[in-house]
């Protein structure tokens, strides 16, 4: 598995924080908040491939194009950056050693919280 950093991923999260497009909940509320199967399957045939890629900050290079198993690290809910979907990321990146996916991750945890290291 070849997972790289989602670059527009990236700047579709960070553009969303910085209008204030997120909820700051907890560390634990990433297995409630994240979107459902079926939200997911709603959002693609709604949206498209191009969009719902943009809510997960990697992608599988070697996962054939237009597939949920493309996508890794969402962090989401296909309207606001949810924090614990970005420290749910950013722990799952650094445990796999995704050192790009770990440093955007990480960038986007301190626009949500400041400095949190």
């Amino acid at each position: 598995m070849t997972v790289k950093l989602n670059k527009a991923a990236f700047d579709h999260a960070k553009s969303l924080a910085r209008k204030n497009q997120t909820v700051m909940d907890e560390r634990d509320d990433w297995s409630e908040h994240a979107p459902s199967a079926d939200d997911e399957n709603a959002y693609v045939d709604k949206h498209g491939w191009s969009e719902y890629g943009k809510w997960y900050l990697g992608v599988d290079t070697e996962a054939s194009e237009e597939t949920k198993g493309r996508y890794k690290f969402p962090y989401g809910d296909f309207r606001r950056v949810h924090r614990c979907g970005v420290i749910s990321a950013e722990s799952r990146a650094a445990q796999n050693d995704y050192e790009d996916i770990t440093k955007a991750v990480a960038e986007l945890h301190e626009l949500l919280d400041g400095d949190h290291a």
